[in-house]
């Protein structure tokens, strides 16, 4: 599976912003989808995830009710619509897929089994 991210850019404190993630391969359905971000001098976070079916998502705390997932298997993309920017969501978003579905192992494993390159995003104040 190649991911290709895009969407990314430079947008002011409460802004909006929808990044979208291409997948190659005609498995995509099979795989969990889902986006971390990297912002400088800190480690990888978890952001978001979203099921195989689409059926169920996650986010962590900080993005809840602000960011939103979706997918759509006929596309083979993944997006997140990312809402009410904060200057801290300021990063550089990977998106990943992995067979396993878990809430958990993607909360906690930050290796997932595919990864597309980054696309930056800049939060303004």
């Amino acid at each position: 599976v190649q991911l290709q991210a895009s969407g990314g850019g430079l947008v002011q404190a409460g802004g909006s912003l929808r990044l979208s993630c291409a997948a190659s391969g005609r498995t995509f359905s099979s795989y969990a989808m889902g986006w971390f971000r990297q912002a400088p001098g800190k480690e990888r976070e978890f952001v978001s995830h979203i099921t195989w079916g689409g059926g169920n998502t996650y986010y962590a705390d900080s993005v809840k009710g602000r960011f939103t997932i979706s997918r759509d298997n006929a596309k083979n993309t993944v997006y997140l619509q990312m809402n009410s920017l904060k200057p801290e969501d300021t990063a550089v978003y990977y998106c990943a897929a992995d067979l396993k579905n878990s809430r958990i192992y993607w909360t906690t494993k930050n290796a997932m089994q595919y990864w597309g390159k980054g696309t930056q995003v800049t939060v303004s104040s």
